[in-house]
């Protein structure tokens, strides 16, 4: 740690600090903010000596991205090291918090405190833990910008249009870490060879499809095909084709006369009591109950969105 520590002032710096009022009465206007909300934004430039010392913690979530240099942080005395394209979400916590940057090679960091009226469980639905440590991140161009337009919008004022547009900005900010893009020769990729899969899977709706059917198809093994293909969709290959079997059931039941065990055959399904068990379990109605409700809705179609 340097001897000039220093908790903000840096050349350069940008610093937004919302007074505990303003949300109380934004939320008040609008309670939907209380779900997640902005507290402290700001940029540090190679920001030598920066140290913080947080001996109860901090109530907020602390999101800090390093996109020049390197620093640490550490919980309970448990250190962690931040390098260049690393980003850290601590959660709020009341045990010991302490952070700043390398004396030798000062981090560039891009930060928010944002919390919420039950954090914790925010934290607990996306997994964010105390000890998780920092993770690496390909440059966030993206969640940059979205910086840049949250500090923009408070920067004009706290009124309710700009509390209200910097905090939408918010949920798709913390998004971009959560949920990285890939590099672009990674997605280029994964992604041809999974729509080329999912393309086959269209124009075969009433097959019986197999993993090792598709990998073949995708010039992949079974494992690494079903491992991409989750990545890529959030489901397994086989789980995916049934929910666009029964998205096509959906279309047939809206739009057709077909009795349902036409339907079942349609999509590759030689018994109708099973296409019905199936088709309940996915949608929560049957197959006859479904065709009932949406031809009461003339607004449009209700059925299975992936």
């Amino acid at each position: 740690m340097g001897t000039l520590q220093r908790r903000d002032g840096f050349e350069g710096e940008q610093l937004i600090s919302l007074p505990e009022a303003v949300w109380r009465n934004a939320i008040k206007l609008n309670p939907v903010l209380s779900q997640l909300y902005i507290t402290h934004i700001g940029y540090f430039p190679k920001a030598a000596f920066h140290y913080r010392d947080r001996e109860k913690g901090c109530t907020d979530n602390i999101l800090i991205y390093c996109v020049q240099g390197k620093g640490w942080y550490s919980v309970d005395n448990r250190i962690f090291h931040v390098g260049m394209n690393e980003y850290v979400i601590i959660p709020a916590t009341d045990l010991p918090l302490r952070y700043g940057s390398d004396d030798e090679h000062p981090w560039t960091i891009y930060w928010v405190h944002f919390s919420s009226t039950d954090i914790h469980t925010f934290n607990q639905g996306f997994n964010i833990g105390v000890y998780d440590g920092p993770k690496p991140i390909h440059r966030n161009e993206k969640g940059i910008q979205l910086w840049k337009t949250m500090y923009e919008s408070l920067q004009m004022g706290f009124g309710k249009d700009n509390l209200s547009k910097a905090n939408l900005y918010l949920y798709h900010f913390v998004a971009t870490f959560l949920y990285p893009d890939k590099p672009l020769h990674e997605r280029e990729e994964s992604s041809s060879r999974i729509q080329e899969a999912i393309r086959y899977m269209q124009q075969h709706l009433a097959a019986t499809l197999t993993v090792e059917e598709l990998a073949q198809l995708a010039g992949l093994s079974p494992s690494h095909f079903s491992a991409l293909f989750k990545k890529t969709t959030g489901m397994s290959p086989l789980n995916y084709f049934i929910h666009l079997k029964l998205q096509q059931a959906c279309l047939l039941l809206y739009t057709t006369n077909l009795k349902i065990k036409q339907v079942a055959v349609a999509i590759g399904y030689e018994d109708p009591y099973h296409f019905s068990r199936l088709f309940k379990k996915s949608m929560y109605v049957s197959p006859e109950q479904y065709r009932g409700m949406r031809r009461k809705d003339h607004d449009g179609m209700d059925c299975l969105v992936l």
